[in-house]
This record gives C-alpha cells, sequence and structure tokens, in this order.
C-alpha cells in the first residue's frame, strides 16, 4: 500500500499533473493568479479540499451505492469547501471577499471531483489522500508560478513587497486574463518540454 501511495503521489505531482496534462481547473488558474498572497490562500484551500473529501469517500466507498455515487461525492466536498469558506471569511475576510466567488467554486474544481470519482472511490484512504496530495500540490506548483510572474511583472512585487525599482513600467495585461493565458501556455510548453511527454518523444525517435 506505502508504494501505491507513493507512486499515486508522484503521478499527481509531475506524471499526471492536473494542469499541464490533464488541463485541468483552468478557470481558478486565470482568476487568482495575480497576486501570490490569493494564489496561495486559494492553493491551500484547494489542498484541503481535494485531500479530506478523497480521504471521506474512500472511507465510505464500500457503503455507498453506486447510483448515488457522485451525489454523495458532490456533498462531501461541498462540505468541506463550506467549511473552508466560513474559516477564511472569520479569519482572513480581506482575502476572502478578494478571491470573491471563486472560493465557492472550488466545489465545480473538476480536479476534485475527478480524483474522488476516478481514483478514491475505488482505493483505500492512504493511496487516496496521496493522489489527492499530489495532484493539489501539482497543481499549487503551476499556479504559483504563473502567479509570481504575473505579480512582479504586473506590480513590482511579490507577496505585495516591491522587488524592482521605479524604472519598471508596470504591464498591465499581465494582471487582466490574456496575462494567466499567456503565463499558462509558456508553463505548459516548459513543463511538457521537460516531463514525460518530452521522454516519450525521445523514446520513440531512438526507436
Amino acid at each position: 500500500m506505502a508504494s501505491q501511495a507513493i507512486k499515486a503521489f508522484r503521478e499527481g505531482l509531475w506524471g499526471n499533473n492536473p494542469i499541464f496534462r490533464q488541463v485541468l481547473g483552468i478557470c481558478s488558474t486565470l482568476a487568482v493568479t495575480n497576486r501570490l498572497v490569493n494564489t496561495l490562500v486559494m492553493c491551500v484551500g484547494l489542498v484541503y479540499a481535494t485531500v479530506l473529501p478523497a480521504v471521506t469517500v474512500s472511507l465510505l466507498r464500500r457503503v455507498t451505492p453506486r447510483r448515488i455515487r457522485m451525489m454523495v461525492e458532490v456533498l462531501v466536498i461541498a462540505a468541506y469547501v463550506i467549511v473552508l469558506k466560513l474559516a477564511l471569511e472569520a479569519f482572513l475576510p480581506d482575502v476572502s471577499r478578494e478571491l470573491g466567488a471563486y472560493v465557492g467554486l472550488i466545489i465545480t474544481n473538476c480536479i476534485i471531483m475527478g480524483r474522488c470519482e476516478a481514483f478514491a472511490a475505488q482505493n483505500p484512504p492512504l493511496p487516496s489522500a496521496m493522489d489527492a496530495l499530489g495532484c493539489g500540490l501539482g497543481y499549487s506548483f503551476v499556479l504559483l508560478v504563473i502567479a509570481f510572474f504575473r505579480e512582479i511583472m504586473g506590480f513590482g512585487t511579490v507577496f505585495g513587497f516591491r522587488v524592482v525599482g521605479g524604472w519598471w513600467t508596470p504591464w498591465t495585461i499581465m494582471v487582466m486574463a490574456p496575462g494567466a493565458f499567456f503565463m499558462l501556455a509558456i508553463v505548459v510548453w516548459a513543463a511538457r518540454g521537460i516531463g514525460p511527454a518530452a521522454a516519450e518523444k525521445a523514446q520513440g525517435g531512438g526507436r
């Protein structure tokens, strides 16, 4: 089981990364990556909302009727996301206001539902948790990379602290949705160039 859990974690983190391999969760990539603080909070929330529902669905997999399994998964995810939304409103109200409806929309994030249905519903809790954790961290890594470049080019700051001088002219496009598209395309291109796709291409060329 431990080896299965490690393999599931590695796959989610890189080999089957939700963004640059599966192209999932793109809405939040475009919406919240103009500032690192907002992105970090969203990433922590998504990891939480991916791991705990996956464990819960795994624990309930033997007692959940197949015909209502997806409804149960949505209900479980919604319960955890509601707790997250209330916690943000209570402890980080400014960030909660900036993120707006996107926290609630975590419920509809296809990464969470996909891992519950494709993996957690058929596997024990530990591998399910590691699979969800790998996917959540892989997703977070991509979003934080995008947010870093968008914030530094769009505002000249990193986590709100200015890191470039007055000579820098902010790129307004980087704080808008098109900037997220450009950065996402560059990250996907770079990741596919050095990741499994490149290895498979090299092996195919060798044959």
